[in-house]
C-alpha cells in the first residue's frame, strides 16, 4: 500500500495557481503526498496519514530544475579556476586551462558524488548531466535519488592551444559519428534504467567542435526519440569568431541555417549574440531568431561572472519570450547561488533594478525549466504533480526576519536552511545532508584527486608551467619548498 506523508501546518507554501498559471504563496496549510504524487497543497488535509512532518517553521517549495550541469569534472576546479582566464583568448578558460586540469578515473566518481550532494542540498530535484560517458555513470545518477536527464556528450574535434592566443582543432569526423551512436545507446538505456527517474538528452558538445552533419544527425535523432537536444553555443568570443570565420554567419545564424533551432533545442549559454557589447556584428538577428524559433537557453551565471562575462541581459531574454532555464555549470553546484547571481548580474548589466525580479528567476528554475525539458508534472506544487519538493527552515538565522521567504532564501540564505528534500515522494536529504552519498568521504577522495591533477599539470601544459604558476595561490606559501 502507498504511504501518505503530510507536512502539517506549513508556515509558507509556494503553491501553484492553475487558473493564473503562476506560483502563489499559501500560508499555514498542509502539503500531502502519497507515493510519488502530491494529493493536496494548502488547506487542512483530513485523510489518513502514515508520516507527519511539522511544518510550522518550514517553507515548502517545488524542487528546483537544473538544465545544465557538469558534475563529473567541475568540483575538482575549486581553488584553481576561481580567478583564471586566458588574456589572449578573451578571458575564457575553456581552451588553455580546462583541458589541463581534470580528474583521473578515480577522481571522476568523487567529483560526481560531491556535485550531486551539493545539488540535492541546494534543493535540486531534477538535473541535466552533460557528461563524457564513463562506466557506471547512469548507476551513479540512479543511486543519487535525483530525477536525472543523462546527456552524454560527443564531438567531431577537440580544441587545444599551443601558444595561449590561438585555438586549434584536431578533427576526426568518423570518430564523432561513432561517438554519437554510442551516446544515443546511452540515451536509450537511461530511459530504461531501473530507478525509473532517468531519461535522456541528445548532446553534441560544442558548436565549434561538431560538423554540420553531426549536428543535423543529432537533431534528427532527438526528434525521433522525442527528447531535447542541447549544444554549447555562443559561449565565448573565440567561438563566435571561429564560426563567423568558417561560415560567415554567427553561431545562432549557422544553427538556424542547419534547421536545428526550435522548441526542442536548448542552447547552452547563448551569451555572445551578435548584439553583445563585446562583439561588432550589427547586421545579424540572433536575439530575434531565438525568440521567433522558441529555442531555449540554459543560463549559468556563476561560471561566466568569474571571467567578467554576463548575459545581456536575462531580463531582456525573458521579456522577449525566450525560454530561459538555470544551470550550474561550475562549482559549487549550488542552484540557489545561481539564482542570486542571475538576478544581480541582470541588474548590473542592464543598469536597471527592475530588469529581473525574484519570480522570474524562480520560475526559470522551476516551471520554465520543467517545460524546456518536456516535463508537465514537476516544477510546481499542485495535486497530481510529482512529489518533488524541498523544505526550508524559517528559523535559520539567515532566513530571519521572514517577510518574503523566497527573497530571504535566494538573496541571503542560499542552501544553508534547506533541511529536507523529496524526489518522487522519497526523502533524499535529511537534516541538510544528502542520504545517497557519504559527502565527507567523497571530499577526501576529491582532495586526493586534486593533488594528482596538480602533479600531472606540467606535462600537459604547452608552456611547461607548474599548476601554481598558471594559477598562483592567493598568498605565497612561505614555509613550503619549491
Amino acid at each position: 500500500m502507498t504511504a501518505t506523508t503530510v507536512i502539517r501546518n506549513a508556515a509558507w507554501i509556494v503553491g501553484w495557481d492553475e487558473a493564473a498559471a503562476r506560483h502563489v504563496y499559501l500560508e499555514d496549510g498542509d502539503v500531502a503526498f502519497a507515493g510519488d504524487r502530491l494529493v493536496q497543497v494548502g488547506g487542512a488535509y483530513a485523510g489518513e496519514v502514515d508520516v507527519e512532518i511539522d511544518g510550522r517553521d518550514r517553507l515548502v517549495c517545488p524542487g528546483l530544475v537544473d538544465i545544465h550541469s557538469h558534475p563529473m569534472s567541475e568540483p575538482l576546479n575549486k581553488g584553481f579556476l576561481d580567478e583564471l582566464g586566458s588574456p589572449g583568448l578573451y578571458m575564457s578558460s575553456l581552451y588553455e586551462f580546462m583541458p589541463l586540469f581534470g580528474p583521473d578515473a578515480e577522481g571522476v566518481r568523487a567529483c560526481m558524488e560531491v556535485a550531486l550532494a551539493e545539488l540535492l542540498q541546494s534543493g535540486v530535484t531534477t538535473l541535466v548531466d552533460l557528461a563524457v560517458p564513463f562506466d557506471g555513470w547512469l548507476d551513479i545518477l540512479g543511486a543519487s535519488g535525483l530525477r536525472a536527464v543523462a546527456a552524454p556528450m560527443y564531438r567531431s574535434a577537440r580544441w587545444f592551444t599551443t601558444n595561449g592566443h590561438v585555438t586549434e582543432y584536431a578533427w576526426d569526423e568518423a570518430a564523432g559519428m561513432l561517438a554519437m551512436e554510442e551516446a544515443l545507446g546511452l540515451v536509450d538505456r537511461a530511459a530504461q534504467h531501473p530507478s525509473g527517474r532517468l531519461s535522456g538528452m541528445v548532446a553534441p558538445a560544442q558548436i565549434d567542435t561538431c560538423t554540420a552533419d553531426l549536428i543535423q544527425a543529432s537533431h534528427a535523432a532527438a526528434a525521433d526519440r522525442g527528447v531535447p537536444l542541447q549544444i554549447h553555443a555562443a559561449q565565448s568570443v573565440v567561438e563566435f569568431q571561429e564560426i563567423t570565420r568558417r561560415h560567415g554567419k554567427t553561431p545562432i545564424e549557422w544553427l538556424h541555417s542547419l534547421g536545428v533551432l526550435g522548441p526542442n533545442t536548448i542552447i547552452g549559454h547563448a551569451i555572445f549574440l551578435n548584439d553583445h557589447p563585446w562583439l561588432h556584428w550589427p547586421q545579424a538577428r540572433d536575439f530575434e531568431i531565438l525568440a521567433e524559433t522558441g529555442t531555449a537557453v540554459a543560463h549559468c551565471p556563476t561560471v561566466f561572472q568569474r571571467r567578467g562575462i554576463a548575459l545581456n541581459s536575462f531580463g531582456r531574454y525573458v521579456r522577449a519570450g525566450i525560454p530561459v532555464g538555470i544551470g550550474t555549470d561550475t562549482y559549487p553546484h549550488n542552484m540557489l547561488e545561481e539564482l542570486r547571481h542571475a538576478l544581480i548580474n541582470s541588474r548590473l548589466v542592464s543598469g536597471d533594478p527592475f530588469d529581473l525580479r525574484t519570480h522570474h528567476a524562480f520560475d526559470a528554475a522551476t516551471v520554465v525549466g520543467a517545460r524546456i525539458l518536456g516535463f508537465d508534472d514537476i516544477g510546481r506544487l499542485e495535486a497530481g504533480a510529482k512529489a518533488d519538493l524541498l523544505l526550508v527552515d524559517l528559523r535559520h538565522p539567515a532566513m530571519r526576519p521572514v517577510r518574503d521567504p523566497l527573497r530571504s532564501l535566494i538573496y541571503v540564505a542560499g542552501e544553508r536552511p534547506v533541511r529536507e528534500v523529496f524526489v518522487d515522494g522519497r526523502q533524499v536529504v535529511a537534516d541538510g545532508r544528502t542520504l545517497a552519498f557519504d559527502l565527507d568521504a567523497a571530499l577526501d577522495r576529491l582532495e586526493a584527486a586534486q593533488r594528482r591533477a596538480e602533479a600531472a599539470f606540467t606535462a600537459k601544459d604547452y608552456a611547461g608551467r607548474r599548476h601554481d604558476e598558471a594559477s598562483p595561490f592567493a598568498y605565497p606559501r612561505a614555509n613550503r619548498e619549491k
